[in-house]
């Protein structure tokens, strides 16, 4: 694998935790019902989800630029 694809699969697993970090707040404002900050906290792991998505494919790229020819 390239450097660059086990970069961007770093930067992907980063962005995945840190979603889970903010769906488990979500989670815990949502019980106590805190509805505000569990959409603020939903909302922020959705667009780290996206960035994860985003270096994924950046991964899959990086792959088919190296291997895709062979």
């Amino acid at each position: 694998m390239s450097k660059k694809a086990a970069e961007s699969h770093k930067k992907a697993a980063t962005h995945h935790t840190e979603a889970a970090k903010h769906h488990t707040e979500a989670a815990k404002h949502q019980e106590a019902g805190s509805h505000e900050k569990a959409a603020h906290h939903a909302h922020t792991a959705a667009a780290h989800t996206e960035h994860a998505a985003e270096h994924a494919t950046h991964a899959r790229k990086s792959h088919a630029e190296e291997y895709g020819t062979k």
